[in-house]
């Protein structure tokens, strides 16, 4: 595993518009842009090999809603694009990936769905990433309104069997709350399913990210940054140089 670390700025679309919510609380949001076209750009322009974009109003509708703005990206941003949120069949997958999206998240769909996901997974291959969100261990599902009897590395594990070769895991308590990411729950995610884990929630600083640098060898492949990029902690080409450093 020799990959270098990837810093994925995160996208949150509801309306239409760039957000951030609190610990996927939906009235806890700030807006910080009308364009989620633009928002792209800045961050293409800042170096970022990939943008990580999110559905709000897709994951709590079950449907694709701001899948225009995806597209726009996708097409006219030079970067790479995955997209979560309001992905539930093979239409859904098949009508991003058809159009320049490069990795499609599966979340919630792999527990409510498992064979679903495990088929995207034998089509699809390394351009599905499976989301995982966790609290206390457990699998939280549907917007983090409900968690599972599931433990979150089992289910990795058996995905992982499926064939699914990247993963994104959220601590959720660590979400948007910028207080650092559950370094150690990556670590168990990435050694458990001995596949590249993406780490997701709490990157509030430089030294986070290179905390999280530090377990590449180990299958840590990258970080999603949110909040900390649009509360101008600090600035994503200096981000990317500093774990290029490592």
């Amino acid at each position: 595993m020799t990959k270098s670390f990837t810093i994925y700025p995160a996208i949150d679309m509801r309306n239409g518009k760039c957000v951030r919510l609190i610990q996927g609380d939906y009235d806890k949001e700030t807006i910080y842009g009308d364009s989620p076209f633009e928002m792209a750009k800045l961050f293409a322009d800042a170096g970022a090999e990939w943008i990580h974009m999110v559905d709000l109003d897709g994951a709590k509708a079950g449907k694709r809603v701001n899948d225009q703005f995806v597209l726009e990206v996708a097409k006219k941003v030079d970067a790479k694009v995955q997209i979560g949120g309001g992905i539930r069949s093979e239409e859904d997958v098949d009508f991003y990936l058809n159009n320049g999206v490069d990795r499609v998240i599966l979340g919630s769909s792999a527990i409510s769905n498992p064979s679903f996901v495990k088929k995207m997974l034998s089509i699809y291959k390394e351009k599905i990433a499976i989301g995982i969100d966790a609290k206390d261990g457990y699998v939280s599902t549907e917007g983090w309104l409900n968690t599972s009897e599931v433990k979150a590395t089992e289910l990795g594990q058996e995905l992982a069997a499926a064939g699914a070769e990247v993963f994104i895991f959220t601590d959720i308590a660590t979400d948007g709350m910028l207080s650092g990411p559950n370094v150690e729950a990556v670590v168990q995610m990435a050694e458990a399913t001995g596949k590249e884990v993406i780490a997701s929630g709490g990157v509030s600083s430089l030294e986070d990210l290179k905390a999280l640098a530090a377990y590449q060898q180990q299958g840590v492949q990258g970080a999603i940054v949110g909040k900390a990029l649009y509360t101008k902690q600090f600035e994503l080409s200096e981000a990317i140089k500093e774990v290029a450093k490592q």
